[in-house]
């Protein structure tokens, strides 16, 4: 299934399913009503989305409506934990508690800032000293992230409109690596794609592992699989992004852009 957190003027949204197309959404109150709610009692409610998502994509949702991802939301806005894994260094804990949605600005740059594209995972409970393929089943949701940076301190992140369940990738989705390449573009131009499947030295079982060696990560924390540096064949930062640029990421053929979405991020001139 797919899913978005759409703007009602609270800090952390009304949580709504996106049919597959991402034409369609409908609201999932009488189930969950932000997507917090669902990670903390995922085994009982997510059948019931699940439920939801199926009547939606057969089009039978009596109270459907257009999908708009201007209307959304990063999917937690406020995440418990959020940590960055590059792939040249260790895990590193960054700020997760002003995460930017599908088409916000970013206004408080004071100089040139960078951003990184990734894949970001959003958990459940995973306990301390989990193995691989049990920190893997702790996995529930995707999205497709930019990590934005000044002077090498993480500012925030922009997170895609959608969410999905790794089952919606198909054949893409496997052990734990998504083998479908990602596109991003600067002010329209293509900045090249990348194939976090094959760039990746480790799959997302492997540095969600690493991130419980010592402490748990509890339902809702995000872990970013960050894009490798340009000389190993993948995409680089970009870097020196100033007032009224943009930055725009989404899945690639043979997904395309109905996968995850499109996440564009701006940069606005500072009051």
């Amino acid at each position: 299934m797919k899913l978005a957190t759409y703007q009602d003027g609270s800090r952390d949204g009304q949580l709504v399913v996106v049919s597959r197309d991402l034409t369609q959404a409908h609201y999932a109150t009488h189930i969950a009503t932000r997507l917090q709610q669902l990670l903390d009692d995922w085994n009982f409610l997510s059948p019931q989305l699940e439920d939801l998502s199926t009547t939606l994509n057969q089009g039978k949702a009596r109270h459907a409506f257009a999908f708009d991802p201007a209307m959304c939301m990063a999917p937690l806005p406020r995440a418990p934990a959020r940590l960055l894994a590059p792939l040249d260094g260790p895990l590193r804990r960054v700020a997760s508690d002003a995460l930017m949605g599908a088409r916000d600005v970013w206004f408080g740059a004071t100089a040139a800032l960078c951003a990184v594209p990734g894949l970001v995972a959003i958990t459940g409970d995973i306990d301390t000293g989990a193995d691989a393929g049990q920190a893997l089943e702790g996995l529930r949701l995707l999205a497709l992230g930019l990590e934005w940076q000044q002077d090498g301190e993480s500012l925030s992140a922009g997170i895609g409109p959608v969410a999905l369940t790794p089952d919606e990738l198909g054949e893409a989705w496997r052990g734990g690596r998504l083998s479908a390449p990602l596109q991003w573009r600067r002010n329209g131009q293509s900045l090249g794609r990348l194939d976090l499947g094959d760039a990746l030295p480790q799959g997302l079982g492997e540095r969600l592992a690493e991130a419980v060696r010592r402490r748990p990560l509890r339902a809702g924390s995000l872990l970013m699989l960050a894009a490798p540096p340009a000389d190993l064949g993948g995409l680089t930062q970009a870097e020196g992004l100033a007032p009224g640029d943009g930055l725009s990421l989404q899945a690639a053929d043979p997904l395309g852009e109905d996968a995850f979405g499109r996440l564009d991020n701006a940069v606005g001139q500072r009051p």
